[in-house]
């Protein structure tokens, strides 16, 4: 299988899953860059234009949605086709978010590798697709902090649950719940850091600071 517009790009900081989706796309005879966040995919981008992106979103350093309205706002980027891949941001409002942003495919974790496949052939094969005009930084930056926003809400009550839970739990049982919630801590501090610089940047729209 050729690709004459060069390879697939994959950007995903959780180790396991950036090598399964490299290896089922080597499988397959694509050639493959990857990038562990947005901004390693940047300099990624700037040396080899991929003919595709795969991009998960919550990611350290640059995320998903702000690498791609980098990508967008860019005219040497901004045809490049991108799916992103979430476990995380996969309500309704989300995924449109993620749409208007002007990703072309939006997928769910866990992969379905048979799904993953046939998405990335669609795409390639596809050709040039109408893009939505990308989105002005205002108008990203308070999309992106709505979505922000609400997975703090859903991350905080999922903490609490689990609280509650580990009070009940018999001792053998509770280390898997307790690693769950670390985790999901370590999440609820990720995203209130982005919040923090979101709500940082807007600042400078309000109207005492036009």
């Amino acid at each position: 299988m050729s690709i004459p517009y060069g390879p697939i790009l994959v950007v995903e900081d959780v180790p396991h899953i950036l090598e399964l989706l490299q290896v089922t796309l080597q499988f397959k005879g694509y050639p493959v860059l990857t990038a562990r966040n947005g901004q390693e995919a940047l300099e990624v981008i700037a040396r080899e234009r991929p003919a595709l992106i795969i991009t998960d979103i919550l990611m350290p350093k640059l995320d998903g949605f702000a690498l791609v309205q980098r990508l967008r706002t860019n005219p040497t980027t901004n045809r490049i086709p991108i799916i992103f891949l979430s476990a995380t941001y996969v309500t309704p409002e989300d995924k449109n978010f993620a749409l208007n942003l002007g990703a072309v495919r939006f997928l769910e974790k866990p992969v379905d590798t048979e799904e993953f496949l046939l998405t990335v052939a669609e795409v390639l094969t596809a050709g040039p697709s109408t893009m939505p005009k990308p989105m002005d930084e205002q108008q990203f930056y308070r999309g992106y902090r709505d979505r922000l926003e609400n997975k703090l809400r859903h991350k905080i009550s999922q903490i609490q649950r689990t609280e509650r839970l580990l009070e009940t739990l018999p001792d053998e049982q509770k280390p898997a719940f307790q690693a769950l919630l670390e985790e999901a801590r370590s999440h609820r501090m990720e995203i209130q850091r982005e919040l923090d610089e979101l709500y940082r940047l807007l600042e400078q729209y309000t109207p005492g600071n036009q």
